[in-house]
């Protein structure tokens, strides 16, 4: 069995060609029906979509994936070829632990991908296209992703702007648990940065916004509340948090407007995010006491950063993913050889069982724990004798891609164990009748 990836990402592919490539679940349950594709997932992101197979033919399953996804998008199979990638083996599992730690997507780190890539196989197993091998090499993507978020620093430091300014936010005030924030404008970077701040559990959020319905809209989804436009003056000396996005050509708030809000907070600090462009404060605000402003350009610059840093988190996560694919790929290339191990065990517990039964015949003496005990013995012996040869087999199974070995294990422990085995059974059968 082997491991195919069939998949198109935001490097190479338009969204309008990727959202063609989303699928129904009848689509997997219908793939799984050829002969070549034994087990089959469908991831689907934002970012990207990809099947992960398994298949003793990986290039024909490929090949067939291309056709059935082609008829079903209506994409030609020139084009279809031109915007996706795929990978056999031990590259393609190499690709889906990337994909699974976030190596690979648009934000290096980012977190969803993980729930993203979970949920895939947990809807495969239901739909019952995810087998033993693709749930293995599932849990153990996992695996490898919690490994370097664990020993890297990929995930630690923001590189979203929105989220860049929560981490500032943090480092201003000790905690955001009691701190109250006004959202000026209803921008989509202001938007998230609220819903940033929502999740780290902020007192309660006020939006004011020229269009007042978009102020209450707003206000509902974050549970907060509003404020008319022409009183958002009045209220500055109660936010703690100050986030502007607005589409105003010039500063909505200048130095003047916090004289008197300084005085009515008592010293307490003022935390002002413009993400607006052009920028929605002025400079001014800034030489202010305990008022710290941060506009686009401050938080591009922290977020670029820490981008630096987790891209050479990535390449020690790559490294993390070069050992543990190498593993699962000698693990999954072991499994061509387990029937033929269950196959030698069941031989020698044949003989085993045979050969005891005809030393107790002539030793009806002994007592049920002395026969146990001589079993158990025995038993100990033939599995020391059979590590070796089972070592050897797994070993080859990993490194050897010529299955000539495995005819030649048959042939020198196995050459006609099945009528000795038909022959022991029925003597063992025979004898107990007999009793």
């Amino acid at each position: 069995m082997n491991i195919f990836v069939l998949g198109s990402n935001f490097k190479i592919a338009e969204v309008e060609l990727r959202e063609k490539l989303i699928v129904p679940d009848e689509f997997l349950q219908k793939l799984k029906q050829f002969d070549e594709i034994k087990e089959i997932v469908f991831l689907s992101t934002c970012n990207r979509v990809e099947f992960y197979g398994v298949s003793e033919e990986p290039n024909k399953a490929i090949n067939t994936l291309y056709r059935e996804l082609s008829n079903y998008s209506q994409i030609s199979l020139e084009k279809l070829k031109k915007h996706t990638y795929t990978f056999t083996g031990l590259e393609g599992i190499k690709h889906i632990f990337t994909v699974a730690s976030s190596l690979d997507s648009m934000v290096i780190g980012e977190p969803q991908i993980v729930k993203q890539f979970k949920d895939a196989f947990i809807k495969g197993k239901k739909l019952g296209t995810v087998g033993y091998i693709l749930s293995r090499i599932g849990d153990k993507a996992i695996n490898v992703s919690k490994k370097i978020r664990t020993n890297t620093d990929i995930s630690k430091k923001a590189v979203s702007i929105s989220y860049v300014a929560i981490e500032l936010a943090k480092k201003i005030f000790d905690t955001l648990e009691d701190k109250v924030v006004l959202l000026i404008g209803a921008g989509e970077m202001a938007e998230l940065a609220a819903r940033h701040l929502v999740s780290k559990k902020v007192k309660h959020i006020f939006i004011s916004n020229r269009t007042f319905e978009k102020a209450v809209e707003l206000a509902n989804e974050f549970g907060g509340s509003t404020i008319r436009f022409e009183k958002l003056y009045e209220f500055l000396p109660e936010a703690d948090i100050i986030i502007v996005s607005t589409g105003a050509k010039e500063p909505i708030l200048r130095k003047e407007h916090f004289k008197d809000v300084i005085k009515k907070r008592k010293g307490k600090p003022i935390f002002i995010i413009d993400i607006s462009v052009p920028r929605n404060v002025s400079d001014d605000v800034n030489e202010l006491d305990n008022v710290y402003l941060y506009n686009i350009d401050d938080l591009k610059s922290v977020a670029e950063k820490n981008y630096e840093s987790r891209k050479l988190s990535a390449e020690r996560g790559k490294l993390i993913i070069e050992k543990e694919a190498l593993k699962f790929y000698k693990w999954l290339k072991q499994q061509k050889v387990y029937p033929l191990i269950a196959n030698l065990k069941e031989f020698s517990n044949n003989i085993v069982d045979y050969q005891l039964e005809q030393l107790f015949k002539q030793m009806p003496y002994l007592t049920d724990k002395e026969r146990e005990n001589i079993r158990l013995m025995v038993n100990a012996v033939v599995k020391k004798i059979l590590h070796r040869p089972i070592t050897y087999l797994k070993n080859k199974a990993s490194n050897d891609e010529n299955d000539r070995f495995i005819d030649e294990f048959e042939n020198m422990f196995l050459k006609g164990s099945d009528n000795l085995n038909k022959f022991l059974i029925k003597k063992f059968e025979k004898g107990k009748n007999e009793k």
